[in-house]
């Protein structure tokens, strides 16, 4: 009797092991599970879409001309020394997804000043003239902080891997005419992925190269609706074109948000001054002389697009076109 009860108890001890170790094995693998920051992009993606419709509703959104300069990788990552900072792969990332959210904005005409050289090059093997065109604000910045980091847990049973990837990005708004930066931000972002086994079950993931991406564009998403209310925030203005027997001509069309029955200002341009405090040249408030109505637009995209107009009141005879611009009407 005394020999039997130990046996028994291995008995018993090696059928709960046995039953374990078969649970163990038929549990499903740790699903693989993607952070993002608290909001996510399509979230703020959605929250710049609102933000733009709501401005376009309210006011005319005459596109500034705007063009990415320098943009660098201040960091040690993906850096060696057969690559300058201008040839950097990072560096040129953050500018070409900076490009794409401002150009899908809708709000601004976007010109090339990285590839200007090939641009020009181009045109002249296909004979024709590249316009050089000057931009109202230039914006420059860098990739000032990435990382990469891997953590895991072990255990009898159990084994996780962790990876995660962040970055942080800064830029300034240049005023192109006096070299000021008025406006700086900056943005962080985050992605990591965490996969894991169980008994023997599952995978632990090798290293993840698209969590560099993912962490790069989250950083830039967190940044570019403020980069997009400061600039939109600057008093936009165009020009007259041309006085023909037909009537006036304006620059910009429909896609910059001038329509028909629109009503605008039409005002002096101010006289500069140079201030005697500061070194900068001031511009005089202009004096409002005459109110003109849209009739009709022409023009398939924004280089080409213009507006016919109307004066409604006031005149503008005295003065040469070059000497007035339009804005709003308040």
């Amino acid at each position: 009797m005394k020999k039997t009860i130990p046996f028994r108890l291995f008995s018993l001890s090696l059928a709960l092991i046995s039953t374990f170790f078969l649970f163990g094995c038929a549990t499903q693998p740790v699903p693989v599970e993607t952070e993002n920051p608290e909001q996510s992009l399509d979230k703020q993606r959605a929250a710049q879409s609102a933000a733009l419709q709501a401005s376009q509703e309210a006011t005319p959104n005459l596109k500034r001309k705007i063009a990415i300069g320098r943009v660098t990788n201040e960091t040690i990552h993906g850096k060696s020394l057969l690559r300058d900072d201008v040839g950097n792969p990072l560096g040129k990332q953050v500018a070409d997804m900076l490009t794409t959210k401002l150009v899908e904005s809708g709000q601004f005409l976007v010109l090339e000043r990285p590839d200007l050289d090939r641009l020009e090059s181009e045109a002249q093997i296909g004979g024709s003239d590249f316009q050089t065109i000057g931009v109202d604000t230039l914006i420059v910045g860098s990739l000032v902080e990435f990382g990469r980091n891997t953590t895991g847990t072990k255990g009898f049973w159990s084994k996780s891997k962790k990876q995660t990837a962040s970055a942080k990005v800064a830029f300034r708004l240049v005023d192109t005419t006096n070299g000021l930066a008025y406006f700086s931000a900056s943005g962080a972002g985050e992605a990591s992925t965490e996969t894991g086994e169980i008994a023997f079950a599952g995978s632990t993931a090798s290293y993840d190269g698209t969590l560099n991406d993912a962490a790069i564009d989250s950083a830039i998403s967190d940044v570019v609706d403020e980069i997009i209310q400061n600039l939109t925030k600057r008093p936009w203005h165009t020009v007259f074109l041309s006085s023909t027997p037909e009537g006036l001509y304006i620059s910009g069309g429909q896609s910059q948000g001038i329509q028909s029955g629109m009503e605008l200002a039409v005002e002096t341009m101010g006289r500069k001054v140079k201030s005697q405090q500061t070194g900068f040249n001031v511009t005089l408030p202009g004096k409002k002389i005459a109110t003109i109505k849209v009739v009709s637009t022409f023009g398939d995209n924004e280089t080409n697009e213009g507006a016919l107009v109307t004066l409604t009141s006031g005149s503008i005879s005295n003065y040469k076109l070059d000497q007035l611009r339009i804005i709003e009407n308040d």
